[in-house]
């Protein structure tokens, strides 16, 4: 069996807070770092960007190869903004086609809705997912949408502040075209099997990243089984999840919408907390940015530690750079993490080998006795996080003497 780790969901350097270094090479060279061998393009609906995919990559059975036989697949994310049921909605949607002649079809259809040059993430102004899904389906039935990280509060279908309660409210008599749902950092499969109503959606889990750092791209993945990597068998599995093993999340509370609360105000709570305080930030005095677990509990019919029978399993996994950079105590970009880290990728060849399979005799060969014993406690996910909120990042809480209450 060969384990196909994909990252279905990134960007380019066209789309907006991203690097401009992000390139097909440094794409490929990062996530053969890592372990991945399949990814998104990212923002195939911008011209420039979908110009240089054509230019370097090669087209076989809908998977786009670079020279050295690295994998892609045409990927996009666009935002939906639209009034419906007399409210204002802004919904992100992940989008996967099959080769460069349907992108091109989609690309046409998406210029008469909005500016593709403007962002390599473009934003439709009334243009209903619905509409959208009906439009993608006459171009082709193999058009995969994804209703991407599904549960964040301001751009997601479940969210907070623009979202719906289901996925048939939002896409109504074309929610047939919808297979599954992205689970965002902030919610994790065991999260969205507490609602029955979204039993019948494979649950993928992506990256979303901005940029082509290993602690960025693939920090959450699918992992699949497939006879062959093309596009049918990709789709095939997404759908159907014969052949889907598992996916890898980060800890729910290191996603950025996790916890309720207001980053100006440096304060944070649980949904319980929440119900205390009415949703009203005691430091300012105004409604908090209601989070995923508390939309969660708002739309859930199970209890919490539900398992949904006959769902692929997941794997909670923090990035190697997240559990060095805290024991080094220095950022994760910097040069002593990458020294550490280097050290480990020259023993085991990619991250994913180090987090997922290395022993901890040969960790320890090539690691501290800290960064060893972290990445063991990181597969058994035993690291503790403090919740994220409002747009902030949760906290990884590496040492031992550490481990203390923190909400």
């Amino acid at each position: 069996m060969m384990e196909l780790f994909a990252d279905l969901h990134l960007h380019s350097r066209y789309s907006r807070a991203t690097s401009k270094e992000l390139s097909v090479d440094n794409l490929e060279k990062y996530a053969r770092l890592k372990g991945i061998n399949l990814l998104g393009t990212g923002d195939f609906t911008h011209p420039l960007w979908f110009q240089e995919l054509k230019e370097k990559l090669k087209e076989e059975n809908g998977i786009l190869r670079t020279s050295s036989g690295f994998n892609f697949v045409l990927q996009a994310e666009v935002a939906n903004i639209f009034s419906q049921d007399g409210k204002l909605r802004k919904v992100h949607n992940v989008i996967l086609a099959r080769d460069f002649e349907v992108a091109s079809q989609i690309n046409e259809l998406f210029s008469k809705k909005g500016n593709l040059k403007a962002d390599g993430r473009p934003i439709f102004g009334k243009y209903p997912c619905v509409n959208m899904a009906e439009d993608l389906m006459k171009i082709d039935a193999d058009i995969e949408i994804i209703p991407a990280h599904a549960w964040t509060p301001w751009f997601s279908i479940f969210g907070s502040m623009s979202g719906f309660n289901s996925v048939e409210e939002c896409f109504l008599d074309k929610s047939k075209h919808i297979h599954s749902l992205e689970t965002g950092m902030s919610s994790d499969p065991a999260m969205n099997w507490r609602l029955s109503k979204i039993d019948k959606y494979s649950l993928v889990s992506n990256s979303d990243s901005h940029s082509f750092w290993p602690w960025r791209m693939g920090r959450e993945c699918n992992v699949f089984d497939l006879p062959d990597i093309t596009y049918k068998n990709l789709i095939d599995a997404i759908r159907t999840q014969k052949g889907f093993l598992y996916t890898i999340e980060t800890s729910p509370n290191y996603g950025k919408y996790h916890f309720d609360g207001h980053r100006i105000c440096n304060f944070s709570c649980s949904p319980k907390e929440s119900a205390k305080l009415n949703d009203i930030c005691p430091v300012c005095k105004r409604k908090m940015t209601i989070g995923v677990a508390h939309r969660v509990d708002e739309l859930a019919d199970r209890q919490e530690g539900f398992v949904l029978n006959g769902a692929h399993p997941f794997k909670t996994l923090l990035p190697l750079h997240e559990l060095i950079a805290p024991i080094v105590n220095s950022s994760v970009s910097s040069k002593r993490v990458w020294q550490e880290y280097n050290k480990l990728i020259e023993r085991f060849g990619t991250e994913f080998e180090i987090l997922l399979n290395a022993p901890l005799a040969e960790l320890r060969r090539f690691a501290t006795e800290k960064i060893a014993s972290a990445i063991i406690q990181n597969r058994a996910g035993k690291i503790r996080v403090k919740p994220g909120y409002d747009g902030e990042y949760g906290q990884a809480i590496i040492e031992s003497d550490k481990q203390e209450t923190l909400f």
